[in-house]
């Protein structure tokens, strides 16, 4: 029906049926470049790649309006995705990347819908399904290998080096490059501290530095390529670190994938939680926003189960043991 109110719409641009899916991504990508971390946004054009592929193989189109989309193409999407074969060296898409690029693609169409471009949200009856992954870290002997073996390569001394500060602060790869000596605080008790804020998620960290960590910043402290761009280490990129991890994990006999945020998982396990220290504090001082991000690392550590039943053990034999005697 022509009205005065339709020719307005179509004359200013906010009707409903000029809003697209290709649109809605890039607006959405534009607007949240400086309020997200780099690291973060780079998933949300990765995941805007994926969309462009679908709607040219499944659609032959480039883009579509946002009153098309519905829950058969939120399904047709995943299908998409979860079959889709990469002409690189990458590996297929699991189930939790699959749903990861979903979740980002139902966050852009919620923005589309509280401002009224889309009537409907199609993400109304889908739910994601994610499974729940196990959190991978060094135990006490493997991170004791990693910490006692002479390299005779200076790189990897280094990389081992930062590798080990990040285990004794669960200071991820980007906040520990980040580290200025202001960053280095007295705290409440007298104590150096780690004074810093996560870039990812923007909450604040404080960490107690424990002595194996401090070491290594002594040890730091006067290098010059550290002290040119005035920070406590050295720079070197994630993809270099992880990949030397890799040399340093064949040459200490670990099987595991050693990646630097291993080095966080094994901060918040080995270092911590198995050693009596609380998941509220932990969580603190991994900054995380929310205590039941922390509490998947809680689940894996059944050597610290297993001695607080051995206590309970002997606390209830004590009074047997007790009666007995008199």
């Amino acid at each position: 029906m022509i009205t005065v109110d339709a020719i307005k719409s179509m004359f200013l641009g906010t009707d409903q049926k000029d809003f697209t899916l290709c649109k809605l991504v890039d607006y959405h990508n534009q607007t949240m470049r400086d309020t997200l971390a780099w690291g973060t946004m780079k998933n949300y054009f990765t995941t805007q790649k994926y969309i462009h592929r679908f709607l040219k193989e499944r659609f032959g189109t480039t883009d579509m309006f946002l009153s098309e989309l519905s829950y058969k193409f939120i399904t047709d999407f995943e299908f998409y995705l979860r079959n889709y074969k990469p002409k690189d060296h990458q590996k297929p898409l699991g189930n939790n990347g699959v749903m990861k690029h979903l979740e980002r693609f139902r966050k852009m169409v919620t923005m589309a819908v509280k401002m009224e471009w889309v009537s409907r949200d199609p993400f109304d009856k889908y739910q994601l399904k994610f499974h729940r992954v196990d959190r991978d870290f060094l135990n006490d002997e493997e991170l004791e290998a990693v910490e006692n073996k002479d390299f005779k390569i200076v790189r990897l001394q280094w990389v081992r080096d930062l590798f080990v500060f990040s285990c004794y602060t669960g200071l991820a790869y980007i906040d520990a490059m980040n580290l200025t000596p202001s960053n280095i605080t007295i705290g409440i008790d007298g104590e150096y501290w780690l004074s810093t804020c996560r870039q990812k998620t923007d909450q604040p960290v404080r960490v107690p530095i424990l002595p194996k960590a401090w070491e290594i910043i002594e040890k730091y402290k006067t290098h010059p390529r550290a002290v040119q761009r005035g920070a406590i280490f050295p720079m070197i990129s994630n993809q270099k670190l992880n990949s030397y991890l890799k040399e340093i994990a064949d040459l200490c006999g670990i099987e595991k994938n050693l990646t630097f945020h291993l080095a966080r998982h094994t901060f918040a396990t080995t270092v911590t939680l198995c050693n009596g220290v609380p998941l509220e504090t932990v969580s603190k001082m991994l900054g995380h926003s929310k205590i039941t991000t922390t509490q998947v690392y809680a689940k894996v550590v059944e050597k610290k189960v297993s001695e607080d039943m051995q206590n309970l053990r002997e606390k209830l034999a004590a009074p047997k043991l007790m009666r007995r005697a008199k």
